[in-house]
């Protein structure tokens, strides 16, 4: 069988409070690691979220 394109992956909030979502990724078209503006609910505002690995 072939190999999947798609990983799951943690995106960390870069506040440090410990908020993360988990998302998929297309490894052939995202080569990079991704970064969003997503909603941090213990800050109550949208903050930078970046890339991490599911441990």
């Amino acid at each position: 069988m072939a190999k999947s394109n798609t990983i799951q992956i943690k995106l960390v909030s870069s506040a440090d409070t410990g908020v993360f979502y988990v998302t998929k990724k297309n490894t052939r078209n995202q080569t990079g690691k991704l970064e969003f503006r997503k909603y941090d609910p213990k800050l109550r505002k949208h903050v930078a979220f970046k890339e991490g690995k599911i441990k």
